[in-house]
């Protein structure tokens, strides 16, 4: 009897580890997400898919020159994940007590920022987000992240974001002015907002998700920093797989939050980042386009190249 109950215990031991084993290839645990299909040594991850020739597709869906800033302004009031802030000064060197320079009486005016650079819209690069202090292509933090900035996977080795985006109306999709917080996107849901507006996902595109989340700010700061809609890992992992380079929307971090399957930190963006190289665009508005209906066009980014960076405020443009 007792032989027996130990090989009972000793099968159901081995049935755990299994089973850990395989919930680990999904999780922090895999590590055969690097080397990136890119190369070992890539910092630009899926921004490798762009060329000449999608950058032509995309030039060529500009019917009417219309132009779309995509970004909220920022000031010190502006809500911001966590620990952030932002507080901009105005300075006038040599100005005091109405001083003025030279004998034409030149003043100028000069702005002193003191703020992160992950407040407002914003690219989040594949630096920023890791697995267990590894970043993407299996950079570990200890070998390249310093005090004054990472010496790899840095904003300043991102080139220009010039190519085809699409917005996917969440909005209408659920019937609600604003998408309540904690909805996951499912894959059903996205390939049913692509029927509905006529698209598709092609390689190279930036997919963004309008979801209203944007009209909470001003009016319920808490809500809007405490809960969010987007997408869930299996949506995250599709995307992917159609060959996307970036993704975002109207939320502070563009995947849904708090994660309804589990109590883990951000999931979607570790897999897009870290695994997968594809970059996250927050706190993107894209009212005015949901209003003209203008669900693709030419997206447009140049961001400043802060070195050592992994996140940047940014402010993007659609031209239709």
């Amino acid at each position: 009897m007792k032989t027996k109950h130990f090989i009972n215990i000793a099968g159901l031991a081995g049935i755990l580890l299994t089973s850990a084993s395989l919930y680990a290839q999904g999780t922090a645990g895999d590590t055969a997400w690097y080397p990136s299909a890119y190369g070992a040594k890539d910092e630009i991850g899926a921004l490798n898919l762009l060329n000449q020739e999608i950058v032509m597709k995309a030039v060529r869906l500009v019917k009417t020159g219309k132009t779309y800033p995509l970004a909220v302004p920022v000031d010190k009031n502006l809500p911001a994940f966590r620990h952030r802030s932002f507080h901009l000064y105005n300075i006038q060197p040599g100005e005091q007590g109405g001083q003025t320079l030279g004998p034409n009486k030149f003043s100028f005016n000069d702005e002193l920022v003191n703020g992160w650079t992950g407040v407002g819209t914003q690219l989040n690069g594949i630096g920023h987000i890791g697995i267990d202090n590894v970043y993407y292509n299996g950079n570990r933090a200890a070998d390249f992240v310093t005090v004054e900035g990472v010496k790899k996977l840095g904003i300043e080795k991102v080139p220009p974001i010039v190519t085809r985006g699409i917005v996917l109306d969440m909005v209408a999709y659920y019937g609600k002015p604003i998408v309540p917080g904690g909805t996951a996107f499912t894959i059903a849901d996205i390939q049913a907002v692509l029927k509905k507006q006529g698209i598709s996902i092609r390689k190279g595109d930036v997919v963004l998700f309008n979801t209203g989340w944007l009209e909470l700010i001003g009016k319920d700061n808490k809500q809007f920093l405490e809960v969010e809609p987007g997408i869930g890992i299996e949506a995250a992992r599709w995307l992917a797989d159609q060959g996307i380079v970036a993704f975002g929307g109207d939320t502070w971090a563009s995947e849904v939050y708090p994660n309804p399957k589990s109590n883990e930190e951000f999931p979607v963006n570790q897999f897009m980042l870290a695994k997968r190289g594809i970059y996250n665009l927050e706190l993107i508005d894209s009212r005015a386009l949901v209003r003209d209906k203008v669900w693709e066009f030419l997206f447009v980014l140049g961001q400043p190249l802060y070195v050592g960076s992994t996140q940047v405020n940014i402010n993007p443009v659609a031209i239709h």
